[in-house]
């Protein structure tokens, strides 16, 4: 007699059977899935907590080094205690600083690199000839400078809102006070070591003319400097719930002229959302900084990175 079915014992087992796959086979499923979830986050936090780092970090590495501030808020005052204080006394212990601020170097104009991003002779040499007969109370000459392509080049990373008239040089090796010597405190006159200054108005374009009602009479001229014509900031802004929060740039404003980061002409630049943790600290000139980014998918998830700037 031939057999055309399952038997109930064949039946039972096939059922068993298909039950272990599914519940291992599902599990399987479920495990791989939340594994992919879990790299998927981790990858895209690796990415944006590196892009983070990397995007301060390269600001802050053309830093003029004696300029760096802390704050506990963008509004902070200098007048009120312990809101503002020189980067070397920002104790994380003590206060949560969430700012740093700085005056910034003008890499691309030292660099040569002209307002269409062709390479060129550098805008600024770096240096003041104090001997030149030319050199004066109200005149410094920078030979190998060149104040008309400096002027374009300000002209187009302001987006035609600063020139070289709200420049200002830095005398390398002059003595200074944080707070006050960089224009953190109020606008500056020509006694101290940031000397705001303009193009000549002679048409040499190796000169620079002071653009404060005083003179450069009395001040502390050396004769290697730095030009900056804006002061940069990265701030870290709770969004509300104490966890998490934004990082956003700051740039085009001049503590010098009297400018501040709150001022509606600064420019601002989100850099990354979901930062749940912004630190920063220095040792002499260097400095250190770490980002957190948060996952907004997994809970209390974050991944952090760290930098070393000299």
């Amino acid at each position: 007699m031939k057999r055309y079915a399952f038997s109930m014992i064949e039946l039972i087992f096939v059922i068993v059977v298909m039950g272990i796959i599914g519940k291992f086979g599902v599990e399987f499923l479920a495990q791989s899935y939340k594994t992919f979830i879990f790299s998927s986050i981790n990858n895209r936090l690796q990415a944006d907590s590196g892009f983070a780092v990397e995007f301060i970090a390269s600001r802050l590495q053309y830093r003029i080094k004696d300029s760096v501030i802390a704050k506990v808020a963008i509004n902070s005052l200098v007048t009120t205690a312990n809101a503002v204080v020189p980067i070397n006394q920002a104790d994380q212990a003590i206060a949560d600083y969430k700012v740093i601020e700085w005056i910034a170097t003008d890499v691309e104009g030292f660099k040569g690199l002209s307002d269409d991003g062709i390479p060129n002779l550098p805008d600024w040499s770096g240096i003041i000839d104090l001997y030149n007969p030319a050199s004066n109370t109200t005149t410094l000459i920078s030979p190998n400078t060149d104040t008309g392509d400096l002027n374009i080049l300000i002209d187009a990373l302001s987006y035609e809102d600063s020139s070289i008239a709200d420049a200002a040089i830095y005398s390398i090796g002059s003595n200074s006070d944080v707070m006050t010597s960089f224009g953190w405190s109020g606008a500056l006159t020509q006694s101290g070591i940031m000397h705001p200054i303009t193009n000549s108005v002679t048409g040499n374009v190796n000169e620079f003319q002071s653009s404060n009602p005083a003179t450069f009479a009395g001040s502390d001229i050396s004769e290697y400097y730095k030009l900056s014509w804006t002061a940069n900031a990265i701030a870290y802004v709770d969004n509300g719930t104490g966890k998490s929060g934004t990082l956003t740039f700051y740039w085009d404003y001049q503590p010098w002229n009297g400018d501040k980061i709150t001022d509606s002409t600064t420019k601002s630049a989100i850099i990354m959302e979901n930062v749940s943790t912004f630190q920063f600290k220095a040792i002499g000139s260097i400095m250190k900084i770490q980002v957190c980014t948060k996952s907004t998918v997994v809970e209390e998830y974050s991944l952090c990175k760290e930098k070393t700037i000299l």
